[in-house]
């Protein structure tokens, strides 16, 4: 069954391009120019990605993603200027899973679409292990939540894949770019501050003291450990 992509641009000619080649990839498109109609895209054509512009006619793409976090899941890139780090940041920091700056190779996006799809729609293997369990925590693979106390804690496809990477290779050094590479499905690159926003991200969602971390830890100059008092 195709998948569906809603793209919220303002770019005409960027729209048609995009809905020919994921057309021809067996992707379903649908487009909305404002930003004010992305939250009604949601709800009535329930897509299963959202690629959102920064720069909208009417509103900043990232005041559409912080209304798109407070009520879904899905996962969302964000199209920003090029060099433009600050946009990147703020928007990774609000919950977008992946960015892509302008101008870009449609090639590339499709890749980052379909390593994020994969990860959310892939089922877990009889041989993992469904459940994750450290401390207080608990992660379900199957269902892909997260309890602390067992109480939900909401995240986003890839703060879940962030996580997930972590939890499964307890009391591990892992460098930036395997973390990368595992949770995200794509390659490293030298100016890449993705994982450690998503990582400061969940620190804010599980640790009790987020500036001063115990699960999560900080391995200066090569990435992060996760410590499972469990293991």
């Amino acid at each position: 069954m195709s998948q569906t992509v809603l793209i919220v641009d303002d770019d005409a000619k960027l729209i048609d391009l995009l809905t020919e080649y994921f057309g021809e990839n067996e992707f379903r498109t649908h487009a909305v120019m404002l930003g004010a109609d992305a939250l009604d895209a949601i709800r009535d054509d329930q897509p299963d990605i959202v690629i959102l512009d920064i720069m909208l006619p009417d509103t900043d793409g990232l005041e559409v993603l912080k209304q798109i976090r407070a009520k879904h899941a899905i996962p969302v890139i964000m199209l920003t200027a090029k060099g433009d780090d600050t946009d990147r940041i703020v928007g990774l920091e609000l919950g977008a899973d992946d960015y892509l700056p302008k101008p870009f190779n449609p090639r590339e996006l499709l890749a980052r679409i379909r390593a994020i799809l994969r990860r959310q729609d892939r089922t877990v293997n009889e041989s993992d292990t469904v459940i994750i369990r450290a401390g207080d925590l608990e992660l379900n693979r199957s269902t892909r939540t997260l309890l602390a106390k067992g109480k939900n804690v909401p995240l986003s496809t890839t703060e879940f894949n962030v996580l997930e990477v972590l939890m499964k290779h307890p009391n591990t050094v892992l460098s930036r770019e395997q973390i990368t590479n595992m949770a995200q499905g794509r390659s490293f690159m030298a100016d890449d501050r993705s994982v450690d926003i998503h990582v400061s991200k969940l620190r804010g969602k599980i640790e009790k003291h987020p500036s001063s971390p115990v699960r999560i830890k900080t391995i200066w100059g090569t990435g992060y450990m996760f410590i499972n008092p469990d293991s």
